[in-house]
């Protein structure tokens, strides 16, 4: 049929199959009735607009603080102003601008401000580190009025399509502040510079009464949401010092591995690496053998590695892309999945032995690395071979590379983390050919891919078992991976305390 016939279409989603050497796009389309409006809409029909409801004005004192300005946080904030109920949110950080200043003395200076980086401050971890938003959490709640209230703020349509949607670095944090502003718009508060320190309790059994401040302010609350994230260390330490249970809980830990993009183009796509309708390419690795995983992690085309640490002295490497991915680059964590009983029998007993480890590990790496936060690496044919490296590749790593040995600070503990990524590489080498070359460079350490610590909550009410009151939530707490996995479980917990104000 002709162009001038077609029907209303909606683009539904949008995925590229690279598999087998064949190329292919595949969409899914609606076909509309021949009623509706001609053209062809992003994941709305054309002249609709997107059904997110909207936050309401919300009136009142805040008897619910937010922990965190996180996406756990931030969408928990906006599924409780959609309810009317007003509450503060506070993060320990600054806002998107400010942050940026403080990110620049990480990459340029090598100076880490233990509040704001990239793991502290508006939007958290997810603001400067790349905006991915694919999930596997679709069973736990509505990922699609996730997507459309980011689509409202400004996130590009695609997100609503795309199989593996993605904002980009250099556009979530406009997305993030425009939603801060929406909500502060209807009334919500919000309070940077906000480091918390205690969370105040009365009666027994034990119920949360407010939060204290690091500059001694105290804010009474009905409810408190531990929004935290997965680096907010001390909240574990507050919370093991005031005796609430914390259990240990499996994560994951490894190393960063870099190529230059058209080396991954030339894996994926073959004779058709340079075709201009082609994105930067991805991969997805996994191995599993002998009850032991080695696994990708927030593989990054066209992308950027970054400091991501949160205290001085300590390496911690992660990955970024801008909305382009247009970087000479693609870097992806590659880490090995640790449980808790193998840290238990290796000397990190207890809820917080994973903390432990972290730790110790991103001191070796900062020692490996010679300081002023460059990070050790080591070529993956060295690495292989079992030898540091004389030199390293160029990088897109701005505080730069040391050439080391990182099978020796991945070891530093007396876990053996680096014989079982050999063995990957090794695999991943015969599934991808020309992925283990020269070119190809393992830099130290992924290891804040997740919490090391679980907060113990009710399954039904999402109330902490041991203070009634308190919502533990998030990454932090144990309950969510990645941007929306995380907002859905703020949402969750929205819906649970605005049912209990109901009552």
């Amino acid at each position: 049929m002709s162009r001038e016939e077609l029907p209303g279409l909606v683009l539904r989603k949008r995925s590229l199959d690279a598999r087998r050497g064949r190329i292919r796009r595949h969409l899914s389309l609606e076909l509309l009735p021949a009623d509706a409006e001609r053209g062809l809409g992003l994941g709305i029909a054309p002249g609709s607009e997107l059904a997110a409801p909207q936050p309401r004005e919300v009136k009142g004192p805040a008897r619910v603080v937010i922990i965190g300005d996180g996406p756990c946080g931030l969408f928990c904030a906006y599924e409780l102003a959609r309810a009317g109920i007003a509450c503060i949110v506070l993060d320990r950080g600054k806002p998107v601008q400010p942050r940026r200043h403080d990110l620049k003395g990480l990459t340029r200076r090598g100076t880490v401000d233990a509040d704001s980086n990239y793991c502290f401050g508006e939007g958290g971890a997810g603001t400067y580190s790349d905006g991915k938003l694919y999930t596997r959490a679709h069973k736990r709640g509505p990922v699609r009025d996730v997507l459309e209230i980011l689509a409202l703020h400004g996130a590009p349509a695609e997100v609503l399509v795309e199989a593996r949607p993605h904002i980009g670095t250099n556009r979530l944090p406009a997305v993030i502040t425009a939603l801060r502003e929406k909500l502060e718009s209807v009334g919500v508060q919000f309070r940077f510079g906000a480091r918390v320190t205690g969370i105040l309790r009365a009666g027994s059994p034990a119920r949360v009464s407010g939060v204290q401040l690091a500059d001694g302010t105290e804010l009474g609350a009905d409810a408190v949401v531990l929004a935290t994230g997965h680096s907010a260390r001390d909240v574990y330490h507050l919370l093991d010092s005031a005796g609430h249970r914390l259990e240990a809980k499996s994560f994951a830990l490894g190393v960063r591995i870099e190529h230059p993009q058209p080396l991954i183009n030339r894996i994926q796509y073959g004779e058709l690496a340079e075709h201009p309708a082609l994105p930067s390419a991805a991969y997805q690795l996994v191995d599993t053998r002998e009850g032991c995983s080695v696994f990708s992690f927030c593989m990054c085309p066209g992308g950027f590695i970054v400091p991501a640490t949160t205290e001085p002295e300590h390496v911690v490497v992660n990955g970024m892309s801008p909305s382009s991915r247009n970087s000479r680059y693609a870097n992806s964590g590659l880490v090995v999945a640790l449980e808790p009983d193998a840290l238990s029998a290796a000397g990190f007993a207890g809820a917080l032995g994973g903390l432990a480890l972290q730790s110790a590990i991103e001191r070796a790496a900062f020692a490996a690395g010679g300081g002023a936060l460059k990070a050790p690496a080591t070529r993956v044919t060295d690495f292989l071979a079992g030898r540091a490296s004389s030199s390293v590749p160029d990088s897109s790593y701005v505080p730069g590379l040391t050439p080391a040995d990182v099978s020796a600070v991945l070891d530093v503990t007396g876990v053996r983390l680096a014989a079982t990524l050999r063995t990957a590489l090794t695999q991943f080498g015969r599934q991808l050919r020309g992925y283990v070359s020269e070119e190809a460079v393992l830099v130290g350490v992924e290891s804040r891919t997740s919490a090391p610590v679980r907060i113990p909550r009710d399954p039904l009410s999402l109330q902490s078992l041991d203070w009634q009151g308190l919502y533990p939530a998030g990454e932090g707490a144990g309950y969510a991976g990645g941007i929306v996995s995380a907002a859905l479980d703020g949402m969750r917990i929205a819906k649970q305390i605005a049912q209990l104000a109901a009552q």
